[in-house]
């Protein structure tokens, strides 16, 4: 992998590390618009104060936008989330493994 690539790489996970930040992504998923307290009550124990931080960021990033009905994701960060998608698979195999390590 080039130093360029290794950059991009860094600096996407230091954005998506940032607290609530996938969650909002996540919760945009299916594609349908959301206001700020639905979104809010989708990504669940998020204070306004870091959710307005997360939304701000994303935007910046180029991965959600404002529209008339509320928040989006963008193609960006539409690609993104389908990039994502096997996560929920894997989720399941994780969760299931975990759960008889601790049987």
């Amino acid at each position: 992998m080039s130093t360029k690539e290794n950059a991009a790489i860094s600096q996407l996970l230091s954005l998506l590390e940032s607290r609530y930040a996938i969650r909002v992504l996540w919760a945009l998923r299916d594609g349908h618009p959301q206001t700020f307290r639905l979104l809010q009550d989708s990504v669940g124990g998020v204070t306004p104060n870091t959710l307005n931080t997360r939304i701000k960021e994303l935007r910046e990033a180029g991965l959600m936008n404002h529209g008339n009905d509320g928040y989006i994701v963008t193609p960006l960060g539409a690609d993104l989330l389908k990039r994502m998608g096997d996560l929920s698979a894997f989720a399941g195999k994780w969760a299931s493994s975990q759960a008889k390590k601790n049987v």
